[in-house]
């Protein structure tokens, strides 16, 4: 069986691959003109199609046959978590986040945190290759670092937690969840959320919980979390 080749093309209606993607298809797989992909737009299509004219940077196609996908959970899942001062373990959390299903993440820049800042970008190309792997159809909505206090205010979601290891009695996460909701759950740097931004966090609505009865990377509890969100939104 022949595999079908995935291309991000966010805007389908140009008629051309963005430049990255068809360099890919030039250089690394060296698609011709005639060569059948698959495109996605990230909103929700896929679009069966050929290539027309295949040049050295650029790449033409026509689009045979559109094809609208379902959403593959309910609700709308999103995750808020202080970046590793090792990039290489976000990197790799956010690429298995999208490959599991989320809607959404926003990087928190926390009283403890030991990274300020994000290669945005690079985390970008991360999200696209994650969902071409995984066949995603929605592309997931990568949010720019924002101090703690200021996203607190702006936060929407019907379902809203923070993970924390301050000692008290929390209920897991997903005992919490409710199926069809919009949930976020919040996850603190290595050093944890300080207990100001906890109160804070829960004087706007959001409950503690927990994860796990071990201590888990900062990493890790992204991706614990995610997967509690996924599985009790499947459909």
């Amino acid at each position: 069986m022949k595999e079908e080749r995935y291309f991000y093309t966010p805007d389908v209606a140009s008629g051309v691959l963005p430049d990255e993607e068809a360099q890919h298809a030039v250089r690394v797989l060296r698609l011709t003109a005639g060569s059948e992909v698959m495109l996605m737009d990230g909103q929700g299509t896929f679009f069966r199609a050929h290539l027309t004219d295949v040049g050295k940077r650029a790449c033409a196609f026509a689009v045979d046959e559109t094809l609208p996908q379902e959403r593959a959970w309910a609700g709308r899942l999103h995750l808020g978590i202080a970046p590793t001062k090792n990039a290489d373990r976000m990197e790799w959390m956010v690429e298995k986040a999208v490959e599991i299903g989320v809607d959404e993440i926003t990087f928190l820049d926390c009283a403890f945190s030991e990274r300020h800042h994000l290669n945005l970008q690079r985390l970008e190309r991360i999200v696209v290759s994650a969902m071409k792997q995984s066949r995603k159809a929605w592309k997931t909505v990568l949010n720019p670092l924002v101090r703690f206090d200021d996203f607190l205010k702006k936060t929407t979601e019907q379902q809203r937690f923070i993970c924390h290891c301050y000692e008290g009695e929390r209920p897991m996460l997903s005992r919490q969840l409710a199926k069809g909701t919009s949930a976020l759950t919040l996850i603190g740097p290595e050093g944890d959320f300080s207990l100001q931004e906890v109160k804070a966090a829960e004087a706007a609505g959001f409950e503690g919980v927990s994860l796990d009865r071990s201590r888990l990377r900062t990493e890790t509890a992204g991706l614990v979390a995610v997967m509690m969100m996924h599985q009790a939104n499947e459909l």
